[in-house]
């Protein structure tokens, strides 16, 4: 069987990476996010990406290193709100942006993962989403036109896997990662723990290691996005 381990971040990416890639970063916000992976990225300097993410990470981490330091081309993305500098960009002309709703982005990639080409999907029609797409009636109803979307290597976060790549993943970590890690010519994951062969539920197991090539186990700061507590009573 083919050794999948690797001792870290630039390693796992090593020969992978080159400039004018599209690559798919897991994660929802901050949660899940390859953070490990993004910054061996960064500090490769490959340049001119396509990005394929829910979100552009937030200012200075995450997705949010490689576009202050203008590497990303484009993104494909649902939700950028978090990120000041997503925006200037954004208006000045200085990024591209492809909007997608989120579910019909997670189908995107669950379709490219799965060889679906194109799909319909009703979310859209009649907005600028759907401008220049084809439409379709089904039962009477109008859908528009959405394409499979593939990348170049899959950079996925997940809790736990085994020396095969069969992976875990821990709660909410579990949203754009397992779908990403199908629809990548390369995948590399990121994990909290590796065990031996064996050691893993098969029942348990959420991505099987035939999607996953390349697993390191990383250190993970897990920031929060946006910390909201609740002002204590004064005693």
């Amino acid at each position: 069987m083919a050794n999948k381990i690797f001792q870290n971040a630039t390693e796992a990416l090593d020969g992978v990476l080159f400039d004018g890639m599209t690559i798919m970063a897991g994660g929802f916000g901050l949660c899940g996010i390859p953070e490990n992976s993004i910054a061996a990225i960064h500090t490769a300097g490959v340049t001119d990406l396509t990005v394929i993410s829910n979100n552009c990470g937030v200012d200075g981490f995450g997705l949010g290193i490689l576009l202050d330091s203008k590497r990303i081309r484009k993104m494909i993305s649902s939700y950028v709100g978090e990120n000041k500098e997503f925006e200037r960009q954004y208006i000045a002309g200085e990024l591209e942006l492809e909007f997608n709703p989120q579910g019909t982005l997670a189908e995107r990639i669950r379709a490219g993962g799965a060889g679906i080409p194109g799909f319909y999907v009703k979310t859209g029609v009649g907005t600028i989403i759907a401008e220049g797409k084809p439409h379709k009636e089904f039962d009477g109803e109008t859908y528009v036109m959405e394409t499979g979307l593939k990348a170049d290597v899959s950079i996925i976060k997940a809790w736990k896997s085994d020396t095969q790549g069969n992976l875990v993943f821990r709660k909410t970590a579990r949203n754009f990662n397992p779908m990403m890690a199908t629809a990548g010519k390369i995948t590399v994951a990121e994990v909290e723990e590796i065990v031996e062969l064996g050691e893993l539920d098969p029942e348990n197991i959420h991505t099987p290691g035939i999607y996953v090539q390349r697993v390191f186990a990383g250190k993970f700061e897990k920031r929060i996005e946006q910390r909201t507590v609740r002002q204590r009573e004064d005693a």
